[in-house]
């Protein structure tokens, strides 16, 4: 169901990306993208995600940054042994693509570290085909 997966810090972050064909419009160069993330915490200490750093590359390798506070809105306390999931989306005008990023945390004490979201490939389905 996430087939791209990667640990860090103890914290595992899964990501499951989908083609929306339904808001895309390839006759414009708009091609629409959903992504689903499981952010599970394999650590012994509750865990705070502060922040989150995308770097978007679309089929042609422009890359676009994006840094923010949070993700959809929140903040998310993640305790140990416990997952949080949610899903999200991202615009692009060639049918393929990729992201990859890093998420800020802060733990009980304090300390702040980032932990690595895997590049995980935007594909509208027919593009290989």
């Amino acid at each position: 169901m996430f087939p791209f997966s990667q640990v860090t810090h103890d914290i595992k972050i899964e990501v499951s990306p989908s083609f929306i064909s339904e808001q895309s419009d390839p006759q414009r160069s708009l091609y629409f993208f959903s992504y689903k993330i499981k952010i599970t915490n394999e650590g012994s200490k509750r865990v705070q995600l502060l922040r989150r750093r995308w770097v978007i590359v679309d089929g042609e390798g422009r890359a676009e940054e994006v840094e923010g506070a949070g993700v959809v809105g929140l903040q998310p306390k993640v305790d140990a042994g416990q997952a949080f999931e949610y899903s999200s989306f991202c615009p692009l005008n060639t049918p393929t693509g990729s992201m990859r990023g890093q998420y800020l945390f802060v733990d009980l004490e304090g300390r702040e570290f980032w932990v690595s979201v895997p590049e995980f490939i935007l594909s509208e389905p027919s593009f290989f085909h």
